[in-house]
């Protein structure tokens, strides 16, 4: 505790002196923990996507400025390894420019992203800056590597999120808090499927990650899938395939650190990101930059340590919730190859689509009877499972017959079973049927299920 004494001067001329104290113990705590001196590298080799340096003094995930002469603005880079005396960077932005014997400067902190109520309605890169054209006013930046919440002091998942897709309110019911897979190969409907649920679902917000996407799709999937009324709802954040590794990386921890805010201020929020695997893929690549070795189909086993970390940040808490749809694009349409098999371990369920089912024009192309929601059972009332139970007990009769059907050699009466199947096929296939800009309230998708169980 340190004193000033200070003196106002009087009317009559006379000083009353004042005994002001002010503690420095604040001060002293905050200038204890500054950095206030930096260890600076310099740039020794640059190899592919990475950049070597060495004298330099920062940790796994700090963040540096590689200063080039005769540029004003530094290359971002993060510090992601270690070989020997020297440090292991990878840019955030393009390799142009840098050569041996730049200056690196670490920043001393790791990287962080602009959070806030005005980022509704915004288009953001990977790194969090804006995409739109417009300025964007800073009012908070937080750590976008945070923990999960503490298991115990997760919410128990209770209330139905309603998505406005008839087959999966109906027959995949999903819970706010939940996290769900959507399993898919390319071209089969996975984005307009999350266009869809943006704009029906009764959530308070979305935030949405499309991270190694074309870059045409990015605008097409704003204009036509989400459309105005589901942007001005939105923050999204895009990440093209065209950037580094470590953007995409970032875009997917930038949006989750976004969706945590909003969740920690009592919203229920929506989180979408298309695809879990691009994010896996630029893991790998940095991975194998770095000189980890490849494992399952090619894959780090870094990648296997990060999906968790990034799945299980999604769900509820105190406060909010996060209800997480992840899509998967599966190679050459095989449900278990090694991020499908992954990722679907640790989801809440799963979502496939069927190429089959969408090129017969069946839309939205969801294979019911290979989809599950593992807590709709505790979700739904008595006499809505039993009506969904019974609608894929149907369609699940009909698919075993079905090529003895189309060819004709099934008798009806021979099976009760199957007759009764045949009969309620076109009811069936007509409720899973839905154009994309038909929204589905809940309580008519009910009475609808309701019937076809007469």
């Amino acid at each position: 505790m340190g004193k000033f004494i200070g003196g106002i001067k009087r009317r009559d001329g006379l000083i009353k002196h004042q005994d002001m104290s002010i503690d420095f113990k604040n001060w002293r705590q905050a200038i204890r923990q500054s950095k206030l001196i930096y260890s600076t590298g310099k740039v020794t080799k640059v190899i592919g996507l990475t950049v070597e340096a060495k004298g330099l003094s920062a940790g796994i995930g700090e963040v540096c400025d590689i200063f080039i002469p005769g540029e004003s603005i530094p290359v971002n880079a993060e510090v992601i390894g270690f070989q020997g005396d020297a440090s292991i960077l990878m840019p955030l932005g393009e390799l142009k420019g840098i050569y041996p014997g730049c200056r690196v400067v670490p920043q001393g902190e790791t990287f962080k992203t602009i959070v806030g109520e005005k980022l509704l309605g915004r288009i953001l890169d990977g790194l969090g800056r804006p995409l739109d054209g417009k300025p964007l006013v800073i009012h908070e930046k937080c750590t976008v590597n945070n923990p999960p919440p503490d298991p115990l002091q997760r919410k128990r998942v209770k209330e139905v999120l309603v998505t406005g897709v008839k087959s999966v309110d109906a027959l995949l019911t999903c819970g706010k808090g939940q996290r769900i897979g959507i399993f898919a190969g390319s071209g089969v409907g996975k984005s307009t499927l999350l266009g869809m649920i943006a704009r029906f679902c009764n959530a308070d917000l979305n935030v949405i990650a499309l991270i190694g996407e074309r870059g045409r799709e990015v605008l097409d999937f704003i204009e036509n899938d989400l459309g105005p009324q589901g942007l001005a709802r939105s923050v999204v954040i895009a990440a093209t395939s065209d950037q580094p590794a470590l953007i995409r990386l970032k875009g997917a921890l930038v949006a989750t650190a976004i969706a945590e805010y909003f969740r920690d201020r009592g919203n229920n929020v929506m989180l979408f990101m298309d695809s879990v695997t691009r994010f896996a893929m630029a893991q790998r690549e940095v991975g194998l930059a770095v000189g980890e070795p490849p494992a399952t189909r090619g894959y780090t086993p870094s990648v296997f340590s990060l999906l968790p970390k990034l799945l299980e940040r999604s769900g509820n808490s105190q406060n909010g919730s996060i209800t997480a749809f992840y899509t998967v694009l599966v190679e050459a349409d095989d449900m278990n190859e090694p991020i499908a098999d992954t990722v679907r371990g640790i989801l809440d369920g799963h979502i496939v689509l069927s190429r089959e089912l969408a090129a017969r024009g069946h839309y939205p192309a969801i294979d019911v009877l290979n989809s599950v929601s593992r807590l709709m059972p505790e979700l739904v009332d008595s006499n809505h499972l039993v009506a969904a139970n019974r609608m894929r007990h149907l369609l699940a009769t009909y698919k075993q017959s079905e090529d003895l059907i189309n060819v004709g050699a099934y008798n009806r009466g021979s099976n009760p079973a199957i007759d009764e199947a045949i009969k309620y096929y076109d009811k069936i296939i007509s409720f899973l049927h839905q154009d994309v800009n038909d929204n589905s309230a809940f309580p008519e998708t009910l009475k609808k299920i309701m019937f076809l169980r007469m």
